[in-house]
């Protein structure tokens, strides 16, 4: 079984060892499938995993290019392919609010254009080895300054925000068996549709204010534990507004007998957590300079 896709495999295997026939199911159509043993001629070779860049170093981008999206590309994210750290119709509030783990609405003063003029950046990192999610962040921070001539001041303001709290009866997630240094994961299935593994509260109310809600997420459990888990839920119409213009989103069918809770009503039976809309001190940056990036 694997819970990661929602996918399971039943099969029964041949008498000499060298083939197992069964199903494979992942949605509601089984399919059979055949598994056979390699041999040493058909056998392939596993490449290695990327090494982790060191954890005190300090990255940059040795080269990277910007260029307007194209508007037939479908999506929107961060990543790496290979060597290169990719972006795919980013806007500003994406770029910075991930280098600097904020909510677009934490970014005082910025152009309208902010919002609207998306771009896909293609870099290198001029160290060895993957840099961790931090440092992609301080990797772009730096082209931001360079490429952006981004200049801004911090403030701290009450804001609108939404906080996550331990619900009554404590949480329900699964310590994680990973390492601190490990990868973190934070990916979706589906919209409403989210896995979570090696991951504190404080970086999971970062993620879930810069994917999925409309204003500011501040952590409020007290827990300083790293967690495994999934959260399934039926998204309304305030939520992954960061992905719209960029991603065709379905809208979620509301009378669907079986559709999943709310996103408020899930994460307490599913995880033992609770999101509530309050105010609170937040961080904040105010532009007092950017430009419009240059493309080389």
């Amino acid at each position: 079984k694997l819970n990661l896709i929602s996918g399971t495999f039943e099969g029964k295997l041949s008498d000499d060892g060298k083939m197992i026939e069964g199903t494979w199911t992942q949605g509601p159509k089984p399919l059979p499938l055949t598994l056979a043993r390699t041999t040493p001629d058909t056998a392939w070779a596993i490449p290695e995993p990327p090494k982790a860049t060191a954890a005190d170093a300090n990255p940059n981008f040795e080269v990277a290019t910007i260029k307007p999206s194209d508007p037939s590309h479908r999506g929107k994210g961060f990543g790496f392919r290979g060597t290169h750290f990719m972006t795919l119709n980013t806007n500003l509030n994406d770029l910075i609010a991930f280098a600097y783990g904020l909510h677009s609405k934490q970014i005082i003063g910025a152009p309208d254009w902010f919002s609207t003029e998306l771009f896909d950046i293609d870099g290198v990192p001029d160290t060895p080895g993957r840099p961790d999610l931090k440092q992609m962040g301080v990797m772009v921070q730096k082209l931001l300054a360079d490429r952006c001539a981004l200049k801004f001041h911090h403030e701290t303001r009450e804001l609108p925000v939404y906080a996550i709290r331990v619900a009554s009866g404590g949480p329900k997630m699964t310590k994680t068996t990973a390492a601190p240094n490990d990868p973190q994961g934070f990916g979706f299935r589906g919209l409403g549709d989210l896995i979570v593994r090696n991951m504190d509260m404080k970086d999971f109310a970062t993620w879930m204010q810069s994917g999925v809600m409309d204003k500011p997420v501040v952590n409020q459990t007290g827990l300083t534990d790293r967690y495994d888990f999934t959260l399934k839920w039926t998204p309304d119409d305030s939520q992954f507004k960061q992905f719209r213009g960029a991603v065709p989103l379905t809208p979620p069918k509301t009378d669907d007998p079986n559709a999943p809770p709310s996103l408020y009503t899930a994460i307490q039976e599913q995880v033992g957590l609770k999101i509530e809309a309050t105010k609170a001190p937040d961080d904040v940056i105010v532009i007092d300079h950017v430009e419009k990036p240059s493309a080389n």
